[in-house]
């Protein structure tokens, strides 16, 4: 037996779970898992965390791609001309204005993964956070220098230290941009987040009823000295708020329009930019290219990943309000594998096959996404005690299940150990052929995420996988569930 030393451990507990299984290619919602017996199909409804909104391999990406190969398009053409990375950006904006009504341009600055996007937003809302700090300093020392010594005196003492004050970022209760040093701590999810709580500027996790309330509490002010008289001035603290349209980790949670109206007007009132995470949202998922645009919430800063590959590119892009962009950040801040012309062009043709026939697609995400939904709302209606919710938008939805923590049984256990999604999947997968998980920080909640190319057919066997699951959890069944 060969020695493992790609992640063993995990490879263990995927082993127990029963979720070891290897796969050998993909095709539309279907991957085929090597067995002793054959290759078997799979209903893949975990869906690449919500890269694949076109499926596994969608012949117009894998022809695309093809070309780009035999043409032997540069990849490693650092430090010159990208007119493809432009072209991309120009289409992003394109779909931007006509969703959300607007005319302002949005700068874009590529990058691999939507962690990295993420991260990428911090660097640029904390040297604009740094930037208008400096001007308010200079401001104010400029008036304080031919102030009332007294009162220079008395704003100085009060200012000491204050300048220097380290950034704040706001972001949602059950929150997830990601798990890089940076980007961890913004993931509201304890046990990804503080271990690594040293390394990097902290976040503050806002209850959606407390948005107000939670800016408020991070204002600082500093004294100045105008006309004669102290005044009380705004230190900028708070360098953005993150926000998701859909909570993908966080169990399939919608933004409510009135909540994403609250931070938007927060941020306005401060001058503090709104950081929209479209990572697992956006590009089509939920039935418009930007799932913000359902709720009218327009960031400053937006974050586009995952599906913006095409799912055979890894890309991510943040897009900058053009008011509010800092062009000396190209300067500073750039990545090997960013803008590269295969994930360019590829996310280009992403683009044009969500645009194509007036946004068909979107209305094929809309439709599948209701017909999922409600299968799994028939469930929860035929389950009552043991499906307690049934939530999302489009085709990112969840399925939540009551507390299985009770008792003595094995499923308990496993349930106390955070682990009741996984079980649940690993049965889908050895009895019904479903591939589906749980989202990462609520693992009571199972997670469907297929593509626009769905079928009835493969709804249906999801339906009589879970009807089974939910039969076994409700009866206390633990030998149906649990490996052998």
């Amino acid at each position: 037996m060969a020695l493992e030393l790609a992640e063993a451990h995990l490879r263990g507990l995927l082993s127990q779970l029963g979720l070891d299984a290897e796969y050998v290619r993909g095709e539309g919602d279907t991957l085929w898992w090597r067995t002793p017996s054959g290759d078997v199909p799979v209903v893949d409804y975990v869906g690449g965390y919500g890269s694949l909104v076109l499926g596994h391999n969608h012949p117009a990406l894998v022809e695309r791609a093809r070309e780009l190969l035999d043409q032997r398009v540069p990849v490693h053409a650092q430090f010159s001309y990208h007119p493809y990375a432009n072209d991309l950006a120009a289409a992003l904006n394109r779909v931007l204005w006509r969703e959300f009504g607007v005319e302002e341009p949005y700068s874009a600055i590529f990058a691999n993964t939507g962690a990295e996007g993420i991260e990428v937003a911090l660097k640029h809302a904390e040297m604009d956070r740094v930037g208008r700090v400096a001007r308010l300093r200079a401001e104010i020392e400029g008036h304080l220098a031919s102030a009332d010594p007294e009162l220079a005196a008395r704003a100085r003492e009060h200012n000491e230290g204050r300048f220097d004050l380290p950034p704040v970022f706001l972001t949602l209760e059950g929150s997830f941009h990601g798990k890089l040093a940076g980007s961890v701590q913004l993931t509201h999810n304890e046990g990804y987040r503080v271990p690594f709580r040293g390394l990097a500027a902290q976040a503050r996790f806002v209850a959606p009823t407390e948005v107000a309330k939670a800016v408020e509490a991070e204002r600082v002010t500093v004294l100045d000295v105008v006309d004669g008289e102290l005044v009380e001035r705004d230190l900028p603290v708070v360098a953005a708020f993150f926000v998701e349209p859909v909570q993908g980790e966080g169990g399939i949670r919608v933004l409510e329009a009135e909540v994403a109206a609250e931070i938007r007007a927060a941020a306005d009132a401060a001058g503090f930019p709104v950081v929209v995470d479209e990572v697992q949202s956006g590009v089509g998922r939920t039935g418009a290219f930007y799932a913000a645009s359902h709720i009218g919430l327009l960031g400053d800063y937006i974050v586009l990943a995952k599906a913006l590959g095409g799912g055979l590119a890894k890309s991510s892009v943040l897009l900058v309000r053009q008011s509010r962009y800092l062009p000396d950040f190209e300067l500073l801040h750039s990545s090997t594998f960013a803008k590269d012309a295969f994930s360019c062009h590829l996310g280009l043709r992403v683009v044009d096959l969500l645009e194509a026939e007036d946004g068909a697609a979107y209305r094929r995400a809309a439709e599948r996404g209701e017909a999922l939904a409600a299968a799994l709302r028939s469930v929860r209606d035929e389950f009552p005690t043991v499906v307690a919710d049934v939530r999302g938008k489009g085709l990112m939805l969840g399925l939540e299940f009551h507390d299985q923590t009770g008792g003595t049984t094995a499923v308990a256990e496993f349930a106390r150990q955070g682990l009741l999604g996984y079980v649940l999947a690993g049965y889908l997968l050895r009895e019904h052929r479903i591939r589906v998980f749980p989202t990462a920080s609520a693992t009571h909640t199972l997670r469907f995420e297929p593509s626009i190319h769905i079928t009835d057919e493969q709804i249906a066997q999801l339906v009589t996988g879970l009807r089974a699951a939910c039969t076994a959890l409700r009866d206390h069944d633990d030998p149906a569930i649990l490996p052998a």
